[in-house]
């Protein structure tokens, strides 16, 4: 018998002109395209179009190598490539606008109350600056975890979409201090090594190029706790991110004052400070994502119960090495339409079991069952092409058996008939499924699956 919906759905709600999605979009892509031509006349004026060149080609370097590194934090549970380019462009366009025309209007403002341009300068580099930039790339993150809140589930999502913010941000950045450098040298006749343009190279991109990633992934990695957060919870959702901004409020100004400390100044903070905190946050990044493969082999059992996966995948689903042979094997007999499908129906599983995971903790919406079942038929209709592969990489990656001893104290006679005649104890499992056991009770998702997969004894 049909039911009323609980909720209203789209289709009976009346939205108004601006509510439309295109409406929203198109004003975001104006906001981001005005804000980047503003910032190409500006750092063009600053540093004249040979400077400018110069700066964009250097400054591209190590770009790349940035959004590479974010992506495979992200490999486990991938979002969408969309809010990674939102994420460049707010940093290299909006957020960098707004800390260009906010440092240099607070810096002149100290200059003509105190009198002393100097001190102005070290002022607004050490307090103005980092107040300013974090905040400019911490909207970045605020948007995402609001408007895509689907995509944004942990401390890994938040990691990435702050540290792609801040690569679009040191990206422009990058593009004014090096094209200044060049300008520099071009009236001093300075090249090679000893130029200017030679030492802000090195500085900003060979030793320095995770420095802004860096602050604002401890704003990201606030935001990324708030998120894991139950909604009951609504002081500390609204402190987590707040004191991550702080923190990275706090470094930032550490690292633009280090000048100050003297000629080692710079090095000195950067040893002490820099290299053990970039590798405390590569650990604990790496840490959770080994969690969430955790997450995966420990949810996924769940839908083998249900007859949605086979016995193998949740093994071969919870571990990237075995990812990767399966799409390599997909690759191999599919071609690259069939590594695309497995890599497709590795990410659909890895959101259901994250899924599943929040609604045991009762942080799942009131669409998740309409989410959950678009995400299994996905997986259904994907599979001809994937458990083939993901049986493959399962083989391949599984650890050898291991012969179980017999323990001397068990009696001779006792236990059951085991091979070649011999008595074995007894089992305390019982016949029980590989991974009956570890399948945890879900109140969105019983023991005895509300429905089973299609097939031929579903009408």
């Amino acid at each position: 018998m049909a039911t009323c919906p609980p909720y209203p759905t789209r289709a009976h709600r009346h939205t108004h002109w601006w509510q439309r999605s295109w409406v929203r979009y198109g004003a975001l892509i104006t906001l981001l395209a005005l804000s980047g031509l503003v910032i190409l006349a500006l750092v063009r004026e600053q540093t004249g179009t040979q400077g400018f060149l110069v700066g964009l080609g250097l400054a591209v370097l190590p770009v790349p190598l940035l959004i590479a590194a974010f992506r495979w934090l992200d490999r486990v549970d991938p979002g969408p490539w969309r809010n990674l380019l939102f994420c460049f462009a707010w940093g290299a366009c909006a957020a960098a606008l707004i800390a260009i025309v906010a440092n240099s209007f607070a810096t002149r403002w100290i200059a003509t109350a105190t009198a002393d341009p100097a001190g102005a300068d070290t002022l607004g580099a050490t307090v103005i600056a980092p107040v300013v930039e974090e905040s400019a790339k911490a909207a970045a993150v605020l948007l995402v975890f609001l408007f895509r809140r689907r995509d944004f589930t942990g401390i890994v999502d938040g990691v990435v979409v702050a540290g792609v913010t801040a690569t679009g941000f040191a990206f422009t950045e990058n593009i004014l201090y090096l094209g200044t450098a060049f300008g520099t040298d071009q009236l001093t006749g300075d090249s090679g090594i000893a130029s200017v343009t030679a030492a802000t190279f090195f500085v900003r991109v060979v030793m320095s190029p995770f420095a802004h990633p860096l602050f604002t992934v401890l704003t990201g990695i606030g935001f990324g706790i708030a998120a894991l957060s139950t909604g009951r919870h609504h002081l500390r959702r609204a402190l987590l991110p707040l004191a991550g901004l702080l923190l990275a409020m706090g470094m930032h100004a550490l690292w633009n004052g280090s000048a100050a400390f003297g000629e080692y100044g710079f090095f000195a903070v950067y040893a002490a400070f820099m290299v053990p905190a970039f590798g405390l946050l590569t650990w604990l990044v790496i840490w959770t994502r080994q969690r969430e493969l955790g997450t995966v082999r420990a949810e996924l059992p769940a839908y083998v119960l249900a007859g949605w996966l086979t016995p193998v995948e949740p093994y071969a689903l919870g571990s990237m090495r075995a990812r990767r042979i399966a799409r390599q094997y997909a690759r191999r007999h599919a071609g690259k339409e069939g590594a695309r499908a497995v890599a497709r129906y590795e990410a659909c599983a890895t959101s259901v079991a994250f899924l599943r995971q929040r609604g045991r903790r009762g942080r799942a919406g009131a669409d998740f069952t309409a989410r959950e079942r678009a995400l299994l038929e996905t997986l259904w209709h994907l599979r001809g092409v994937a458990r083939p592969a993901l049986d493959y990489a399962a083989r391949a990656t599984a650890p050898p058996p291991v012969p179980w001893p017999v323990p001397p104290w068990v009696h001779p006679y006792g236990g059951t008939q085991g091979a070649y005649g011999l008595r074995t104890a007894p089992s305390p499992y019982g016949p029980q499924a590989p991974y009956a056991a570890q399948a945890p009770h879900n109140p969105y998702v019983p023991p005895y699956h509300p429905y089973a997969p299609p097939g031929p004894h579903r009408p």
